[in-house]
């Protein structure tokens, strides 16, 4: 799999974020722009994160690329279809920061739970939740319970539960920002090992600059008060990447691209 940005970027629009801003109401009932005017595209087999500090919007534009939120302006399209189109055609997987699983259920049947949900036959979800624990490399753990499991396993059993409806789009919002570096950079290169087998776009949320460069084919940078986009930033190192990359110069002349391009403060 070819994964330089160049042939990325020949690839058609996957997702088109048009002009999208969204207001809330305060609790006083005024109104607060969280996102304003972003305007930008993912290209297909892209990994873009989203990467600002608290209260910039990133996890807000995540839910309306997923459907959870619809912009008070503008319009976010997906394979030139609307994304709830998209929802209802089960082509989003969702990870988030907490795996959310059930502790009655075993990892296996945490990971059938959507196919469950979708109608499957009992050896079709069966079938794909092995293909899933083997993908992510938890097949002896499979009658577990997650209360057995560490924190980096939860998250990985949330992953293969993402991926086993086979969607072509993956939104993570800032799903290892609770573990150890260690724990961190070893589901960093678990998911890298994924993205390449499976040529899915990712679109993921974090705060943390060297994640996103370590990650991501663009970072597009978000700054708060309110939320707009600042810069894109091409992550132009090659793959497959290696932890050792961090210790490069060029790793180091990103990272201050990436933080130089944050308009509003440090991050």
């Amino acid at each position: 799999m070819n994964l330089n940005s160049e042939a990325i970027k020949k690839n058609d629009v996957e997702i088109a974020i048009n002009n999208v801003s969204v207001v809330f109401k305060d609790n006083q009932g005024n109104d607060v722009k969280a996102l304003d005017n972003i305007d930008f595209d993912i290209h297909k087999g892209e990994f873009i994160s989203l990467l600002g500090p608290s209260g910039c919007g990133k996890t807000t534009l995540l839910r309306t690329i997923a459907d959870l939120l619809e912009p008070t302006s503008g319009n976010v399209r997906v394979s030139n279809m609307t994304p709830k189109e998209i929802r209802l055609m089960q082509k989003f997987g969702i990870v988030f920061q907490n795996p959310v699983l059930f502790e009655w259920r075993t990892v296996k049947k945490n990971i059938e739970l959507p196919l469950e949900i979708m109608g499957y036959s009992k050896k079709d979800r069966s079938d794909r939740a092995d293909e899933m624990l083997e993908m992510v490399g938890l097949t002896k753990f499979a009658d577990h319970y997650p209360q057995q499991l560490s924190g980096g396993m939860q998250q990985r059993v949330g992953i293969a539960r993402a991926f086993g409806i086979r969607p072509e789009i993956l939104l993570m919002d800032e799903p290892f920002s609770a573990l150890d570096e260690f724990t961190k950079e070893k589901l960093h290169l678990d998911l890298l090992k994924i993205w390449e087998k499976t040529n899915k776009t990712i679109v993921f949320v974090t705060h943390n600059i060297q994640e996103a460069v370590f990650l991501s084919t663009r970072i597009c940078v978000l700054s708060p008060h309110p939320g707009r986009l600042s810069a894109v930033v091409d992550a132009d190192l090659p793959y497959p990447r290696t932890i050792d990359m961090r210790d490069t110069p060029h790793f180091g002349e990103l990272v201050s691209k990436v933080r130089n391009s944050f308009e509003g403060g440090s991050l």
